[in-house]
């Protein structure tokens, strides 16, 4: 089948790419330690990658607060900028374009890898189910600190901070992370958010830190080189919305008025079933610019998405782990490497940098 719509450019916002499969972001939790700084084997995962018409990293915590998970990459050390621009050049080098995923896990940490022992923070003290993944192993996560009014504007500069290190990095942009149970997504949504001042309760209170956090890494890069990804539906890491399609509307409508990047929605995570009371389409229709879908697509239904004006751009998240070349067997209508689900987090090369290409195989 025609492929014509995937592989034609578009311009998402500041940045061109020369097409519309990319790479989405994805934690393997390979980072050098001590200090979460991206290593060798790390330039050489991304390298291998870069015919992503866009690479997304990782998710990268802005800030010692918003790490969650062992072996995580950072990004506001001098070391972690250094790592992060061998990448960065290793991509631009092939040809490739990589923005960084801006990251503050809120509640989906443990004190084990917080800075002194701290509680982690979030919008509520609500406790998620499930467990933190530790260099000690899986610890169950613990009630959380609600942040106070006083702290969120530092939360917000350590958003900026990070916007400014990504440009001395070498990104192309960021994307900022406000989906999938992560700090902002606790704010958007009312299953995690309980506050009764100017940040909950609303849906105008619930979404105004997302927003001011968007806004304010647009005044550092230009809006743009500013993405922005969101999971409207998403349970993931104990999430839940009273009313998903009135508060994400809503929130796309104010990002419209940014004129960033692109949006980049995650329409399907693990196969979940669909929520009849939300409606994506309708979503498309409140967001004004570039439209990037995620979630159990294949080359041909990214087509026939593009091609119906249902998205402009399309990530692919588990077929690049396992397929560098991915557009590459796209365009030839290859067979595609088979995914080890035991490598993909922590270890070494084995299941990151050693999947064959078509041109090795």
């Amino acid at each position: 089948m025609s492929l014509a719509n995937l592989f034609s450019p578009i311009n998402l916002g500041d940045i061109a790419l020369q097409h519309r499969v990319v790479m989405a972001p994805l934690t393997r939790s390979r980072a050098a330690q001590p200090g979460d700084i991206p290593q060798d084997l790390n330039v050489e995962y991304y390298q291998q990658r870069a015919s992503a018409g866009l690479i997304i990293t990782e998710a990268t915590q802005i800030s010692p607060q918003a790490k969650g998970y062992a072996y995580t990459p950072g990004i506001y050390s001098e070391q972690q900028l250094a790592g992060w621009k061998a990448v960065t050049e290793a991509v631009h080098a092939k040809g490739g374009k990589i923005v960084a995923q801006l990251w503050h896990v809120g509640r989906i940490s443990h004190r084990e890898v917080q800075q002194n022992g701290e509680l982690p923070v979030a919008p509520s003290a609500i406790a998620p189910e499930g467990q933190a993944f530790t260099e000690k192993g899986f610890l169950d996560f613990e009630t959380p600190r609600a942040l106070t009014i006083e702290e969120i504007p530092q939360v917000v500069e350590q958003y900026r901070q990070a916007a400014k290190n990504a440009k001395l990095a070498g990104f192309d942009g960021v994307e900022v992370h406000a989906a999938n149970g992560y700090l902002l997504d606790q704010f958007l949504k009312d299953g995690s958010n309980q506050r009764d001042d100017s940040y909950g309760g609303s849906i105008e209170n619930r979404a105004r830190l997302t927003l001011e956090v968007t806004a304010a890494v647009a005044e550092e890069l230009g809006s743009g080189r500013v993405g922005i990804r969101i999971s409207p539906t998403g349970t993931f890491n104990s999430m839940s919305e009273s009313n998903p399609q009135a508060l994400f509307n809503y929130l796309a409508d104010k990002l419209s008025e940014m004129n960033l990047a692109y949006l980049h929605v995650v329409e399907n995570f693990g196969g979940a079933p669909a929520r009849e009371d939300f409606s994506f389409a309708e979503l498309r229709r409140h967001y004004k610019g570039v439209y990037m879908a995620n979630g159990g697509y294949s080359a041909a239904t990214a087509e026939q998405a593009i091609a119906e004006g249902k998205a402009d751009v399309v990530s692919f998240g588990s077929a690049f782990i396992a397929n560098p070349d991915l557009p590459e067997r796209f365009k030839q209508g290859a067979a595609l490497n088979e995914l080890d689900q035991n490598t993909l987090y922590g270890g070494g090369a084995q299941g990151y940098t050693d999947y064959p290409s078509l041109a090795a195989e």
